[in-house]
């Protein structure tokens, strides 16, 4: 149901969550530039608390858990870049799988270089087509399930060899798509010709890993894991196994946020790996034994280490909380780094809280299951600000390639925290001053720029609330169910 904008606007500012519509008249504040050279920025901008403390309602519940799941099978129903791992055929076409792998394995057109500067040579190139072993997929063959067993690279094509569009530029690396987590559930399509990847289809992701990563299974198995019950939810920014002599494949193992583990049924009066559990929880972790089979082990969880024993509630103070527990992290292109980049970032705030959302920019910017607003370059100025002027905590902005999440306002101008590699703003000459933020890091929106012209707000492609519905002025801005083609990356 639409309520009237007026009426949807006293609603927002009553709950401290929106700003008043003088913010569209007054499109430039002024900001301060402190030594850091990060505009807009004071130290106690930096503490989850300084904007908590501001809001009227932080505890305020957005979603409950029956309206979360409801919408993850929305997402899961509606979103093509998802992917529902129970219901692909038991047998799969082969012509079905080249055609998984051709989408995303596509020979690079234009020039790569490695790490050292230099030119990738044709050869190495042909090298990585051939290594897909397209004509050794056959015309069917039954399917197979697995496990993740480490926090793993998802590749463009079967190599871990990095490629940069340009000489000296390397953390971007054009094969890196994503990684996938200890206790990922897989679908596994293809190998590769040297044997040592596998093509594999993720819930959200399909993509190349490689084979030590997976432990095969049946499907049994592998979705009765999945199911198991009772668990602890990683609610750390990343958290270690602790270390282990005695079963180092589960010895200091990275867990990042919102994974959902099992919790082992062993007694707990004994040892675990050497050591007494009183002061951990006791993870069922998966494990690949020499044959490639998928086994179990238990890893102790310190329990002074953040998790919990289900998924937090989604209220305005967890999203900002969760999201400044990656404060400072290095930017990772693709989930490089042992780290994350935009998109990955808001996913795992979410999926801390139960909430699921595609893996790239692209898909989360348009979902047909999400509530967004989208823009155009038909969308002026002053449509975008009466958007703006609307943003509630926790929402997700949209630039070209680009996604930042809405944590507050500091004099009515709205501040975001982002994963970003970049980062630049106009100084009073009227130049273009970048910050090289290159990291996660918050910064107030409106001076934000993407280029010498347009700053992000003139870029914005759409809003997206995954806890609720927009309510945008009718005459301004389009809400959407309908995914638009847009092409832009993670």
């Amino acid at each position: 149901m639409r309520l009237p904008f007026l009426t949807s606007l006293a609603l927002g500012l009553a709950m401290g969550l929106v700003a008043a519509p003088t913010l569209a008249r007054n499109p430039a504040p002024a900001y301060d530039v402190p030594p850091s050279g990060v505009v807009g920025i004071r130290e106690a901008y930096l503490e989850p608390g300084f904007w908590v403390d501001r809001m009227t309602q932080p505890d305020r519940l957005l979603m409950d858990r029956a309206t979360i799941a409801a919408q993850n099978a929305k997402l899961q129903q509606l979103d093509p870049s998802m992917h529902d791992l129970r219901a692909i055929p038991a047998t799969l076409d082969g012509a079905t799988v080249r055609g998984w792998i051709k989408d995303l394995s596509e020979r690079p057109t234009s020039p790569r270089f490695d790490i050292g500067g230099a030119p990738v040579p044709a050869a190495t190139l042909d090298a990585m087509v051939e290594n897909l072993a397209l004509d050794a997929i056959p015309a069917s063959q039954p399917i197979r399930h697995g496990l993740v067993v480490h926090r793993a690279d998802l590749r463009t094509f079967p190599t871990a060899q990095r490629m940069f569009s340009r000489a000296g530029e390397t953390d971007i690396d054009r094969l890196q798509e994503s990684a996938l987590f200890p206790g990922t559930p897989l679908v596994v399509a293809h190998e590769s010709g040297d044997g040592d990847w596998l093509f594999v289809v993720s819930p959200r992701y399909a993509a190349w890993i490689e084979k030590k990563h997976v432990a095969l299974g049946s499907a049994g198995q592998v979705f009765g894991y999945v199911d198991q019950a009772p668990y602890r939810i990683i609610t750390g920014g990343t958290v270690d196994t602790v270390f282990t002599r005695e079963e180092p494949r589960v010895s200091q193992l990275q867990l990042d946020m919102g994974i959902r583990l099992p919790l082992a049924e062993v007694p707990v009066d004994r040892p675990v790996n050497g050591q007494h559990p009183y002061t951990a929880h006791i993870l069922e972790l998966p494990v690949r034994n020499d044959d490639g089979r998928l086994g179990f082990s238990p890893a102790l969880l310190p329990k002074r280490l953040d998790s919990a024993s289900d998924y937090l509630p989604l209220t305005p103070a967890n999203l900002v909380r969760q999201g400044f527990k990656f404060l400072g992290e290095r930017y990772g292109w693709g989930h490089a780094y042992d780290a994350r980049d935009c998109s990955g970032f808001v996913s795992e705030i979410y999926r801390s809280m139960g909430v699921q959302l595609p893996r790239n920019t692209s898909a989360q910017a348009v979902s047909p299951a999400l509530h967004h607003v989208t823009f155009d370059k038909d969308d002026d100025r002053a449509a975008r600000m009466a958007a703006v002027a609307q943003l509630q905590v926790g929402d997700l902005v949209y630039i070209p390639g680009h996604v930042m999440m809405v944590i507050g306002r500091v004099d009515g101008a709205p501040y975001v925290i982002h994963d970003t590699n970049g980062g630049s703003y106009l100084g009073a000459d009227g130049e273009l001053r970048g910050m090289a933020l290159n990291g996660v890091s918050v910064t107030p929106l409106l001076p934000m720029m993407f280029n010498e012209r347009e700053s992000y707000v003139d870029r914005m492609t759409s809003i997206v609330r995954p806890h609720g519905a927009l309510e945008m002025q009718p005459d301004d801005v389009r809400t959407t169910g309908e995914a638009h083609a847009m092409k832009v990356q993670p």
